[in-house]
């Protein structure tokens, strides 16, 4: 396994996705101050090479300068901020995940295997007491 190229893959990953959460950010903000370019931006989007971030703002630069710029500013600024936090959150977000997943797998195995043992009358136990033969 190389972890490198992991690495390198999941980077590309992470910048694509800042970059269109950029891009929401973007008409959010333009939708309130010049509604005639968010729509502009946001039809641009749906056509362009969104997930492929460094495309995208290729594409965008050539197109409009000034939102090509001000996108990668807030890509800039929102990469700064999640990075700070992604590595304990990946971290502890997978170990509880993880942990989740074997729980919900042992009791899915756990039931299957009650309910294989219970239909052989010979190995179940009877879990409900005969409530006639009480005595007072």
């Amino acid at each position: 396994m190389d972890l490198k190229q992991v690495a390198k893959d999941t980077a590309k990953v992470l910048a694509s996705y800042l970059t269109y959460q950029s891009v929401r950010i973007v008409v959010a903000q333009l939708s309130e101050t010049n509604p005639a370019l968010a729509i502009w931006l946001n039809e641009f989007s749906t056509k362009g090479k969104i997930q492929d971030g460094e495309a995208y703002i290729q594409e965008l630069l050539r197109e409009n300068q000034d939102l090509g710029f001000r996108i990668m500013t807030v890509r800039e600024y929102m990469a700064h901020d999640v990075t700070e936090y992604l590595p304990e959150m990946v971290s502890t977000g997978i170990q509880q995940a993880n942990m989740e997943h074997r729980r919900q797998h042992l009791e899915r195995i756990t039931q299957l295997n009650w309910s294989v043992s219970s239909s052989n009358p010979e190995t179940s136990i009877d879990s409900e007491p005969n409530l006639d033969n009480l005595s007072s």
